[in-house]
């Protein structure tokens, strides 16, 4: 089935392949939004939503009365700016209750489920996890992370702590593994009990510092480029692209943990590393807790294509370690479209915000 883009989106995606390519190069000025309109066959509007985009991720940037300049450099993730370092004391308020899912619409389903499940809740799910929740991720990371896979390549498992051993079973405890610093402490944790060594890496302004980053003898680097937790940190267009220039040597991994990016403000969520790369050596991370509750400890990873083999044969003996009727509670959410419209009612609130 054939679907059209959003006018303002191809307008964003040809300016940014434009800005990729260096055919608008850091440091001049993008066409007026009257002059692209009138080019381009578009309405003013229709450009200022692609200008606004193209601004939050941060590959052009606007300046009272003198118009829109693009700051994405190719080759240059490290500035004055990104030299800072942060504190692990800083936290990111939010308010309580805000972003809880709707208890009355998640008791509806539960029940539902029970009803048209039955004594299929009572059958142990495959070790990567139910089938049915496998398939409604790979609608939703579709729709709305630009991760397009098959099934075969999610894994179920009870929480990111829990993945994040199963990758190091996977990829083997004789690397080092480069981590942001500060980060969720429970990384770290997880990784050093597992007999990994750790390289902390510190963060800037925008991601890890280039020059760490430069220096590290990490063959697998840990990454949370929405939202770094307790700095709040988001990387940059810049920043990614980096990451990914890191990626590309042969043997090293990126494993891409997208804490909190469902609730990103913008009007298009930002491009993982896992759907830009082409490397096939990404590995993306994410749970529910946050987005439905805490207490509902499923996460799920999407493996590229060519590591589906090397799970199976290192760590695919493992037993799914969530219970089917959670996954099929999920599965529900995701098909009806409760999940996503939790999402926008939140994103919706936080924009109302001062």
């Amino acid at each position: 089935m054939r679907t059209t883009k959003p006018a303002y989106l191809a307008l964003y995606e040809s300016l940014r392949e434009e800005i990729l390519t260096d055919i608008r190069p850091a440091g001049t000025r993008l066409p007026s939004r009257r002059s692209l309109a009138r080019d381009r066959g578009l309405s003013e509007v229709t450009v200022d939503h692609g200008i606004e985009l193209l601004c939050e991720e941060g590959y052009a940037e606007a300046r009272p009365r003198s118009g829109v300049w693009v700051t994405y450099r190719a080759g240059d993730g490290f500035s004055v700016s990104s030299a800072r370092t942060f504190p692990a004391a800083v936290s990111l308020p939010r308010a309580e209750g805000r972003d809880t899912f709707p208890f009355p619409t998640l008791a509806k389903v539960m029940r539902r489920v029970l009803s048209d499940y039955g004594e299929a809740l009572l059958i142990k799910p495959p070790n990567t996890g139910c089938e049915t929740l496998r398939e409604a991720l790979c609608s939703y990371l579709a729709r709305n992370r630009g991760i397009r896979v098959t099934k075969e390549q999610i894994v179920i498992g009870s929480g990111a702590e829990y993945l994040y051993g199963l990758v190091v079973e996977m990829l083997g405890r004789d690397r080092i593994w480069g981590l942001e610093s500060p980060s969720y402490e429970k990384i770290e944790r997880v990784y050093r009990s597992r007999g990994v060594v750790c390289d902390l890496l510190p963060l800037g302004a925008d991601g890890i510092v280039s020059e760490a980053l430069q220096a590290t003898k990490a063959s697998v680097l840990h990454i949370t480029p929405f939202r770094s937790f307790p700095t709040g940190i988001t990387a940059s267009a810049s920043k990614r692209q980096e990451y990914l220039r890191w990626v590309s040597v042969p043997d090293r991994f990126i494993v891409e943990d997208d804490y909190e990016s469902e609730f990103s403000l913008l009007r298009k969520p930002e491009e993982t590393v896992f759907a830009a790369t082409r490397m096939q050596n990404v590995i993306y991370l994410n749970t529910f807790s946050r987005t439905v509750s805490p207490s509902m400890r499923v996460g799920y990873m999407v493996l590229p294509e060519r590591l589906v083999p090397v799970f199976r044969e290192k760590v695919g003996f493992y037993s799914c370690s969530v219970p089917a009727f959670e996954q099929y509670v999920l599965a529900e959410l995701l098909k009806n479209g409760e999940f996503e419209r939790h999402i926008n009612r939140v994103r919706r609130q936080e924009r109302k915000m001062p």
